[in-house]
């Protein structure tokens, strides 16, 4: 399996405040290749779906909410050891405990409205990324 590769997600709240561009030029200068990019408004069922894993979970009907509520920027993007790269420049979960220059720590609101989804894993990134790009090998 390819590794060098994940997946990322410009959530609502950046894109409704327009920081997709710097967003964008921060993955660029950290030397990420933008492999695949779209624009998308998810629905309630998508974001469901594609967050079944917190179901049952106490922030699960805000988060699906907060998913459904603007369009997003869902991304491929390609790097040596990209899953590690990527989460180490777009910061910590939580943007008060974020590094500083990271992502997260520049653009987040909330640990829920936190600009950006990274994949956790090169699995992960595949899972993702397929539930948004069909054939998603050919863009790797």
């Amino acid at each position: 399996m390819y590794t060098d590769f994940t997946f990322s997600i410009i959530k609502p709240n950046a894109v409704r405040t327009g920081k997709t561009g710097p967003i964008l030029a921060m993955i660029n200068e950290a030397g990420f290749e933008i492999a695949a990019m779209r624009m998308v408004r998810l629905t309630k069922p998508q974001a469901e779906s594609f967050y079944a894993i917190h179901n049952g979970k106490p922030f699960f009907e805000g988060l699906i909410e907060f998913m459904t509520s603007g369009p997003v920027v869902v991304m491929i993007l390609r790097h040596e050891n990209a899953v590690e790269q990527f989460r180490k420049l777009i910061g910590s979960t939580d943007p008060a405990k974020a590094e500083p220059g990271t992502i997260r720590k520049l653009y987040a609101v909330s640990v829920q409205m936190n600009a950006v989804h990274g994949s956790d894993s090169v699995e992960n990134a595949a899972i993702e990324a397929g539930f948004f790009f069909s054939r998603i090998e050919r863009f790797l």
